[in-house]
């Protein structure tokens, strides 16, 4: 705590805290799609939509990212 008892921040924790926000981003895209793509393979007996799910989720995860960090 500071002298007027306001919580000090450190800007090092304000990193880390941005480090995990995108790696939670990558991980939840890559989870969500892959996972829906897999679905959609086991319920249609192809091999194709897992890929295109994990690119999908890869991409869409970078360009959230892109817009939340990147445009500063």
């Amino acid at each position: 705590m500071s002298q007027n008892g306001s919580p000090e921040t450190d800007p090092q924790d304000a990193g880390d805290g941005a480090a995990w926000s995108i790696v939670s981003y990558l991980l939840s895209g890559l989870i969500f799609w892959g996972g829906a793509g897999w679905l959609l393979d086991h319920w249609l007996g192809t091999k194709i939509f897992l890929l295109v799910g994990l690119v999908l989720g890869a991409a869409a995860s970078l360009y959230l990212i892109w817009l939340r960090y990147g445009r500063q």
